[in-house]
This record gives structure tokens, C-alpha cells and sequence, in this order.
């Protein structure tokens, strides 16, 4: 299986279907929030489907915060990551805490603008960085999981 992954679109999805135009068979997408409404606009433009939580600029919306599921068996936990403070230097031992809290072992998230792929204590965390605003280099930023029978393999690419 594989998934693109987007986050902080803010509205613009130029980037984000440039992106997927040039990154090959994607089985599903996940968009973790600040505009959520642009994932569904996404797979409504595209007709790939998608998962999407709500970020702190999507207070007015529907969709739900947070969201645990299976890939190819794998359980993600998706969410925006401004609930647990993720800009704050500790914050990463919040989304640990919550992955073990809810089994899973991948958490992806957005909302600091910075792509971030990393492992800890055997839980992946995945920031595919900002699709739009970029705050780590000058080049938007988004992901793709390939999830395997060897697990969640995590990738960044620079548009």
C-alpha cells in the first residue's frame, strides 16, 4: 500500500496535485489538518480517498481531531498535533505517550511546518511538513508510507 501524506495546506492544493502527479500509484491519502476541507477536496479532485483530521485554523469544521485506523494492518494514529503541543520542545513524548496509549505505531502529524520522519521506541513519527508554508527550507514538503510486510516505510519529498 502506498499513501501520499499532506499536511498544512492552508486552502492552496496547487502543490499538493503537482505532487501527486509525480509520485506514482497512491492507494490513499491522509491529510493531517489546517484545512481540512482541502482533503476531501483532494480526493474529490483526484478520486483517491482520503483521511483527514481537523488542525487549529479548522475550528469551524466538522471533521474529527484525531483518528486511529489500519493500513495494510499497521495502526496510525492521525491528527494535527496542536493538542499535544507538539511546537513545545518536550511534545514529542505527547504523541509517544499517546501511540502507546492507543496502540499504534505510527503517528503522523502536522501543524510545525517542519517535515520530520523519525522513529522512537519503536513508534514512527511522520511530519510530512507544510504542502504550502514551508518553515524548514524553501521548498514545500509532503510524504508517502509505504506499508509493507516489513512495516511503515516513511519517505519526504521536496516539490
Amino acid at each position: 500500500m502506498r499513501v501520499a501524506v499532506f499536511s498544512d495546506s492552508h486552502g492552496r492544493l496547487i502543490s499538493a496535485l503537482q505532487a501527486l502527479r509525480s509520485a506514482g500509484r497512491v492507494d490513499l491519502i491522509l491529510h493531517a489538518g489546517d484545512y481540512y476541507h482541502d482533503g476531501l477536496r483532494l480526493s474529490a479532485e483526484t478520486g483517491i480517498p482520503v483521511k483527514a483530521v481537523r488542525g487549529n485554523c479548522d475550528c469551524l469544521d466538522d471533521g474529527l481531531e484525531e483518528e486511529v485506523f489500519e493500513l495494510s494492518g499497521r495502526r496510525v494514529l492521525l491528527t494535527h498535533g496542536h493538542l499535544a503541543g507538539i511546537k513545545l520542545p518536550s511534545s514529542r513524548g505527547n504523541l509517544l505517550a499517546a501511540a502507546k496509549e492507543k496502540g499504534v505505531e505510527a503517528v503522523v502529524f502536522g501543524h510545525t511546518h517542519v517535515a520530520v520522519s523519525t522513529n522512537e521506541g519503536g513508534v514512527l513519527l511522520f511530519n510530512p511538513g507544510s504542502i504550502t508554508r514551508p518553515l524548514d527550507q524553501d521548498r514545500p514538503s509532503y510524504g508517502i508510507l509505504e506499508i509493507t510486510d516489513k512495516g511503515i516505510i516513511p519517505y519526504i519529498f521536496r516539490i
